[in-house]
């Protein structure tokens, strides 16, 4: 069995029976960038076979400094966004469905046209011209691990970088006009304000988290595809949240996400559309 096998097992195994991980063992231990992706995508394609469910498109992790800091790290990473993991609002998430419960409000979008491998980086305006439409979202973080900032961030990428769910708001295709390094986001828990930020937490714009994940894929060969979303990581402070607790992230003029974690029965699993459906 090969690193990426055995890792992969170890993860499913952890996420399937909510038994979190002290680690990875030394003998699948991701030792670069390279091994850790390969191990995540080995992860990814088990799960959505366990799931019966399919990939449709990424979330971007560490585009805020606070979170860079604590994984010692100086670049972002991604994960991939799972359609049985994912719900559009208002959503409903029991607490048997997330270990961890860590709210994060994301600034989203959806791809208009595939970007493939070139010989040259993507600039931001081919970017922001490749982007169909711009969207609310709440991801749900969650580890395999522990204690996931104590396993280093090459074993963080392995699980899928902490991805637990995704709950979409609606789309717009209006959205260009809008300063979205200024755009503020409120997080309300029952009906009060708890965390308030802004674009500009987001690598400075939401925008530079799709162009670095377009230029990372680019470098490896891969497309960006039409029709993907990418949640480009917390515009806000994380919030953890408690069973009982209905959250609402409020992006002004792009809407606003619901999502109620229930106090005890066990929610569905939702489903969010894709261009091709």
């Amino acid at each position: 069995m090969n690193i990426a096998d055995k890792a992969s097992d170890l993860l499913l195994k952890a996420r399937l029976e909510r038994a979190p991980l002290a680690g990875l063992p030394e003998d699948c231990r991701p030792a670069d960038e390279t091994a850790a992706y390969a191990i995540q995508a080995e992860h990814v394609a088990r799960l959505c076979r366990q799931l019966g469910g399919r990939t449709i498109g990424y979330k971007v992790g560490a585009t805020g400094a606070g979170a860079r800091k604590l994984l010692n790290t100086d670049h972002p990473f991604y994960g991939r966004l799972i359609d049985k993991l994912a719900q559009g609002s208002p959503a409903k998430l029991s607490p048997a469905e997330s270990r961890m419960r860590v709210i994060e409000a994301e600034f989203a979008f959806r791809m208009g046209r595939d970007l493939t491998p070139r010989g040259k980086p993507w600039t931001f305006d081919e970017v922001q011209g490749a982007i169909l439409t711009a969207l609310p979202a709440i991801e749900v973080v969650d580890s395999r691990y522990a204690e996931w900032t104590k396993v280093g961030v090459l074993s963080v990428i392995a699980d899928q970088g902490s991805h637990g769910h995704w709950v979409q708001g609606r789309e717009t295709e209006d959205w260009r006009g809008l300063d979205l390094a200024a755009h503020k986001v409120t997080l309300s828990v029952d009906g009060a304000v708890v965390r308030e930020g802004a674009g500009r937490n987001v690598l400075d714009h939401p925008l530079n988290a799709v162009l670095w994940l377009a230029n990372t894929l680019n470098e490896t060969g891969q497309t960006l595809r039409a029709g993907e979303y990418i949640s480009t990581g917390t515009a806000i402070d994380i919030y953890l949240a408690k069973p009982g607790e209905t959250i609402g992230a409020d992006f002004g003029v792009l809407g606003k996400v619901d999502l109620d974690i229930a106090a005890g029965e066990r929610a569905g699993q939702g489903h969010v559309a894709t261009q091709e459906e």
